[in-house]
């Protein structure tokens, strides 16, 4: 599979890790938006918010779990926001699911 995200979760791909465990893969983002911008990923492959199943959806829990983790660790207890795309019109640019933890400025609404 030619999947960014999966290249990444396997160590072939270089990150500036912030979490890592046999589920979730977490990392700085490369064109951060704020100034604490994290990506969360699974590290199986699911494409998209649209291809959550009652199989696989067990790991969407654990991914909010690590990013409750993470606000603490990262110091974003003022607030923060997690965003995930779905599709070329949601704004999804890698085919992997993936979550945005936005934090450490204000985010207005709507986002812009």
């Amino acid at each position: 599979m030619d999947c960014l995200f999966c290249k990444m979760a396997a160590g072939e791909i270089p990150t500036n890790k912030v979490y890592e465990d046999d589920t979730v893969l977490a990392f700085y983002d490369i064109d951060p938006q704020a100034p604490v911008h994290v990506l969360v990923v699974p590290k199986k492959h699911i494409a998209s918010p649209a291809d959550i199943t009652a199989e696989n959806s067990a790991v969407v829990a654990h991914i909010f779990e690590v990013i409750a983790g993470l606000v603490k660790t990262l110091g974003m207890e003022e607030g923060y926001r997690v965003v995930t795309n779905c599709g070329k019109d949601g704004g999804q640019s890698v085919p992997h699911l993936h979550f945005h933890v936005l934090a450490k400025r204000s985010l207005a609404w709507p986002p812009g």
